[in-house]
């Protein structure tokens, strides 16, 4: 992953220096467990632990020899524990360390992610209350609908937000699974003891039924889940660039004292934040597509998934945490117009009201489709420049509505009336 859209945490669990870590540990705790079913020596279990990490660039000169990076990696550690390094690997397969350390990696890149979408849905939350009271078009199509306030559209963000806390934790759930169960998966040279001492170290479950490797549908799912959420904040970003749209001018994001919104005119405040988002969103979906192809593999395993994830999995973790990240700023830091949500509110010409009298009309007896027509074709007037809906029906012979019946209609606390209880819901929203 470039550097651009990397966040330091996220980089430090990809680490080369942290995956040898990673490795080192699942060797250790595989000679550990063999010392605790008194198949090796203590002093084994000892000089394993206490040897010196693997040097990365020992490491890759290694690899230029073995051609393959855990014979390296395994030679190295053998080599600096001395007496007892044979048992280093015993009875191993490269995809018992490379799997069951993917998942402690995965776990915790997880972890990040999830607090990261907390933060995200916290902040939100808060401006949803702080905003709950600021009326503003709705709008379908693109086009003028019924009021709605701001904070209310911020609640929606909110729920999704928490849907995707639900389905990230249960697919780091599903990833945070071990394997130490030997070539195609039969524990033919390693007691399921031994892969039962090793995750639980780790904090992994143990694979039920693996082959030589961890069924990739697990992958699949946190990578697909990775992508959905990255969908949610291109959803939030799509929003902020319409809202921020010179003719719409509702809301906007941060501009900063010194930043330059265009290299040629000087007037520019773009909302290259979202954009960028939008941008990245694109790219999880991609990795989705490209873990799901990895869940077929060939009999009990083949290794066409393995150079998709050593790309993937660190990238797409990477871009979702940077993208939760800026999503944040940006919604703590976002300038909201309120007055010009009322003014574009009072632009309408009281058009986003017109379901309000339909019902006011139907509550007389008069029937569904005549009542429409009625409105509809006063509100036509109005589209074309001939008053405001209110006054256009109010001299309409047909429509037999008293005016403190029709001016109640035209108001936007009609409209939010019932709103209060979606924040009733959200208030009681917690992550867990």
């Amino acid at each position: 992953m470039i550097e651009r859209y990397s966040t330091p945490e996220m980089t430090a669990v990809w680490s080369e220096e942290r995956k040898l870590e990673v490795w080192r540990e699942v060797e250790i705790l595989v000679v550990e467990a063999w010392v605790r079913l008194g198949v090796a020596p203590h002093a084994a279990a000892i000089a394993a632990r206490t040897s010196p990490e693997v040097d990365t660039a020992e490491w890759k000169e290694r690899e230029e020899i073995t051609r393959h990076d855990v014979a390296a990696f395994v030679d190295l550690l053998a080599e600096s524990v001395g007496d007892g390094g044979e048992w280093i690997h015993y009875g191993l397969t490269s995809s018992d360390v490379l799997d069951t350390a993917s998942g402690a990696l995965l776990k915790e890149s997880g972890e990040l992610l999830l607090q990261a979408v907390e933060a995200l849905f916290n902040t939100v939350k808060s401006k949803a209350f702080e905003h709950r009271a600021a009326p503003m078009i709705g709008r379908t199509h693109g086009i003028w609908a019924e009021p709605t306030s701001f904070g209310l559209k911020l609640a929606n963000w909110a729920f999704e937000l928490e849907r995707d806390h639900g389905r990230l934790a249960n697919a780091v759930d599903g990833v945070s699974f071990g394997k130490i169960s030997g070539a195609v998966g039969t524990y033919a040279h390693t007691p399921p003891d031994v892969e039962a001492y090793v995750c639980d170290a780790l904090g992994l479950s143990a694979e039920p039924a693996s082959t030589q490797v961890i069924p990739r549908d697990r992958h699949a799912h946190f990578v697909s889940v990775i992508a959905l959420i990255g969908s949610t904040i291109e959803r939030f970003a799509t929003e902020i660039r319409h809202l921020q749209r010179s003719e719409v001018g509702e809301a906007r994001e941060p501009f900063g004292g010194g930043q330059k919104g265009s290299s040629s005119m000087p007037h520019k405040r773009n909302p290259i934040a979202s954009e960028n988002l939008t941008g990245v969103s694109r790219l999880l979906r991609g990795y989705a597509s490209a873990a799901l192809e990895n869940v077929a593999l060939w009999h009990e395993r083949d290794i066409s998934h393995s150079s998709v994830e050593r790309v993937a999995l660190p990238d797409a973790t990477n871009l979702l945490h940077y993208s939760l990240r800026r999503m944040q700023r940006l919604v703590e830091h976002m300038i909201i117009d309120t007055d010009r949500m009322a003014e574009n509110l009072e632009s309408t010409m009281g058009l986003v009201y017109s379901q309000a009298v339909l019902l006011e009309l139907i509550d007389t007896g008069m029937n569904r489709d005549a009542a429409y027509r009625i409105v509809q074709r006063n509100a036509m007037k109005t589209w074309d420049g001939s008053g405001t809906l209110q006054q256009n029906l109010a001299t309409d012979s047909s429509v037999l509505l008293d005016e403190q019946t029709l001016a109640a209609c035209f108001t936007s606390e009609r409209a939010l009336r019932n709103a209060d209880i979606v924040f009733e819901r959200l208030e009681a929203t917690v992550l867990c």
